[in-house]
């Protein structure tokens, strides 16, 4: 005969015994830094793709710009056209003079240059020019003037340096140095041998600089003229 199962009441107060009030903070602790480290990790997150995205931004900003500077320097026309250097620097603006228009319409020019100002760089561009005297004019006149267009390109530049490759000086930014490589093509033409050919230029390659707070190093870019 099977005998009754007894339970006495310390069985039943240890099954009914809960959570203690130290438990119960011990708990809450323990969850209160989960959350803490799960919010700075998800901080950390949030923070490391708005880097991201904003250096993504800056890549495509400086790769626009700098494709636009070889754009123009490959379209440089020669010195001869120009009456001097086709690419010219002085301080912090580039200038190229550059060819202008579809294939099919009348050849035209249209001179080019890029400047920096309150840390914007500005691309300014002179209307189209088809006479040696709407040429002087635009070589003459200042940047932004009436008729010229001004295309905002790269804010927060401290700085943009240019140099020109010239054959027998190697990279200058001497432009008396460019104008004695002039010099000597054009005294080349009065040479037999070379009387038939086209003058060469004297600006072969550019290369362009550009200094910012938020580099660590300057981006440099070269390119070809004319090419």
């Amino acid at each position: 005969m099977k005998r009754p199962v007894r339970f006495d009441g310390a069985a039943r107060t240890r099954r009914a015994r809960g959570f203690t009030l130290i438990e119960l903070m011990v708990a809450i602790t323990i969850m209160a830094v989960i959350a803490v480290l799960s919010w700075r990790g998800l901080e950390q997150v949030v923070r490391a793709r708005q880097t991201i995205s904003h250096a993504m931004e800056d890549e495509r900003v400086f790769a626009q710009f700098f494709d636009q500077v070889r754009i123009d320097a490959r379209e440089a026309v020669t010195d001869d056209e120009v009456g001097q250097s086709a690419v010219s620097i002085s301080g912090s603006m580039l200038q190229i003079v550059r060819r202008f228009g579809m294939s099919g319409e009348p050849p035209r020019l249209q001179v080019v240059r890029y400047q920096v100002s309150d840390g914007l760089v500005t691309r300014y561009a002179s209307p189209p020019i088809a006479t040696p005297d709407e040429l002087n004019r635009a070589l003459s006149s200042s940047s932004g003037s009436g008729d010229w267009s001004a295309v905002p390109l790269i804010g927060g530049v401290g700085a943009i340096n240019a140099r020109l490759f010239v054959p027998r000086t190697g990279w200058t930014t001497q432009m008396d140095e460019v104008a004695a490589e002039i010099a000597r093509n054009a005294n080349n033409l009065k040479t037999p041998q070379f009387a038939t050919a086209p003058i060469d230029r004297a600006v072969k390659g550019l290369e362009v600089s550009i200094g910012a707070p938020s580099l660590h190093a300057p981006i440099t870019r070269a390119f070809l003229v004319g090419q």
